[in-house]
């Protein structure tokens, strides 16, 4: 009992404002409280952080989402350098959505790679290990110098989707880039898959859109990584519906929801849409079709394994 007193002692919570009910919901499942953080503004927007507990020596956990704006980034960036100077024996850092990913290579003349630009400012700030959730693709965990632990939010969907009385399922990649990830899908469901290969003609031609498998009469899940603008996934919905689909699901891991997204996705022929709260979603962004499933019991228990030394990997076994 002694060593668990002792180990629990060394693992301290942070938490950014990113994303503040999640590390919550997670310091409870872990039975540990937030360490309290001063967190302020001077005058001119500048950002102020104090670690106000002793870090000497712990396991340190650093949750933030690098969502925009920026200001979350360099929060996290700010975290880490406190508690590298505060001198923790270990920091990781908890991304539950790694922001700037999608900018992962030079795909036109000079622009940024902004997600190894991020890799790098997150090591050199002071990182040890990071944990994130499904990242933009899974090449990025590479961009890091530094040991990286990927978990995935597929068991969150599954036992979501498992409830459901769903009639002979499909499941639909939205593209040919997800077919592996859907496939991944329509294996623990027991579904059928499909995939939509959308293709433009001609510049300012609308999109010729095809659907190669069988989806009439059928209830269509659509995964995706993350929710922008809505116009992928309402895009596929409304070429599934007219061919005939019984009803339309559609899933992501994290939920940007920007712009139009909310009319686009509520005035779409979807049913339901069910991200996870790995990004904070202001109530004004909320509306009757969204679902909104909580990863923070999964990630609670990654960073439990992790500050054990035990297999992350065995949860997804």
């Amino acid at each position: 009992m002694a060593d668990l007193t002792l180990s629990r002692s060394q693992l301290l919570l942070l938490a950014g404002t990113a994303n503040r009910p999640l590390a919550e919901e997670m310091a409870s499942d872990l039975g540990q409280p937030l360490c309290a953080l001063t967190i302020r503004r001077f005058a001119d927007g500048e950002i102020f952080i104090k670690i106000d507990e002793n870090v000497r020596g712990r396991d340190v956990f650093i949750i933030q989402p690098t969502n925009p704006p920026a200001e979350n980034l360099f929060e996290l960036l700010l975290l880490i350098d406190a508690a590298r100077r505060a001198s923790a024996a270990r920091i990781t850092a908890v991304l539950p959505y790694f922001g700037y990913a999608r900018q992962d290579r030079k795909d036109q003349p000079r622009v940024a790679i902004s997600a190894k630009l991020i890799a790098n400012l997150i090591t050199q700030a002071g990182a040890d290990r990071v944990l994130g959730l499904d990242f933009h693709s899974h090449q990025l965990q590479g961009f890091f110098d530094i040991p990286v632990d990927h978990l995935y939010a597929a068991p969150v969907f599954v036992a979501h989707f498992r409830q459901k009385q769903l009639y002979d399922p499909v499941v639909v990649a939205p593209d040919v880039g997800s077919a592996k990830m859907a496939r991944g899908f329509a294996k623990r469901l027991n579904a059928s898959l499909a995939i939509i290969d959308k293709r433009r003609p001609t510049a300012n031609i609308a999109e010729v859109v095809n659907v190669v498998g069988e989806v009439a009469n059928k209830d269509c899940l659509i995964p995706d990584d993350m929710i922008d603008t809505g116009g992928t996934v309402a895009e596929a919905a409304a070429a599934l519906s007219g061919l005939g689909a019984r009803r339309i699901f559609v899933f992501a891991s994290h939920a940007l929801l920007s712009g139009s997204a909310v009319e686009r996705l509520q005035n779409s022929p979807i049913d339901e849409v069910a991200v996870t709260n790995t990004i904070r979603i202001p109530d004004e962004r909320r509306f009757p079709k969204l679902t909104v499933l909580s990863i923070a019991g999964l990630i609670a228990k990654a960073i439990g394994y992790e500050h054990a030394n035990k297999s992350v990997s065995s949860l997804f076994d």
